[in-house]
């Protein structure tokens, strides 16, 4: 569903998604990338007439979480049950090569200078890519840490956020991987945004509230409030020029039903 943020309406349904995980934005080239997790593969979208103009078959199984990296040039596709990222070049609309991974990758965050970030589910740890070799430089571990998910990178501070199954959120120098604090959020999050021009970041559960937390420096965190939303909303995406947050949730959200009932959640930082 492609929906006007100015008027809150549906513009456009594009057909063909086989159960769409994430989407990463190619301005230059005017395209997105949607990991198709039934599918093993990523579709390539057209922002200009939002039709799908092409397809690009991956190794992994179940690509989930999905990224452009500036340093590179290049789309990541974090493989869910294969361990893996596939390397996508959108010049050539190909996958490159693969970077194994010692645990199923979950979001992950670039900043822009060749290094990636990403939160490994099932270890509890955090991997640290370099995207000019395409080579993991070290995994950090996130205790007490269970369940990793959502993750947002703070470049300004070189701090990163990682929500948690068991409901923390963890908060790791990027530097050097020591934990520098951890700050109770709503179990089952998966999702995070940090938002540096207002230091808010915002993490929302399947506890049905979207908590938002303060960032006074680099290592101090304060809880702030916990909005109610809804128990099937634990994804968002965040407008850093004007500051608001969207969640989308659905009535009907359980497994081996159809999805149906979606709303969508609009937050304005004050």
């Amino acid at each position: 569903m492609v929906v006007d943020a100015r008027t809150g309406k549906i513009t456009r349904e594009i057909p063909g998604i086989k159960h769409a995980h994430g989407v990463a934005l190619v301005p230059a080239l005017r395209r997105a990338y949607v990991t198709n997790g039934h599918g093993d593969d990523v579709s390539v979208i057209n922002l200009e007439t939002l039709t799908t103009v092409g397809h690009i078959k991956v190794d992994g199984k179940n690509p989930d979480a999905v990224i452009y990296d500036n340093a590179s040039g290049h789309v990541l596709a974090m493989n869910g049950d294969s361990n893996s990222i596939s390397v996508i070049d959108p010049q050539l609309g190909k996958e490159l090569t693969t970077i194994a991974l010692v645990g199923n990758p979950e979001f992950a965050a670039s900043d822009g200078s060749g290094n990636v970030y990403v939160n490994l589910e099932d270890k509890g740890e955090l991997a640290h890519i370099d995207t000019k070799t395409n080579a993991v430089l070290r995994n950090w571990p996130l205790a007490p840490c269970e369940g990793p998910t959502g993750l947002a990178l703070d470049q300004s501070h070189q701090r990163i956020f990682s929500v948690c199954a068991n409901g923390w959120l963890i908060v790791t120098d990027a530097t050097n991987g020591h934990q520098v604090a951890k700050i109770a959020v709503g179990k089952d999050p998966d999702a995070v945004a940090y938002d540096a021009a207002t230091g808010m970041i915002f993490s929302p559960s399947r506890t049905g509230v979207l908590n938002i937390v303060r960032q006074i420096d680099a290592d101090h965190y304060q809880a702030v409030e916990a909005l109610p939303t809804m128990k099937s909303v634990r994804t968002l995406a965040l407008d850093e020029t004007h500051h608001i947050v969207y969640l989308v949730g659905a009535k009907v959200a359980e497994r081996g039903k159809s999805v149906s009932g979606f709303t969508l959640f609009v937050v304005k930082a004050r």
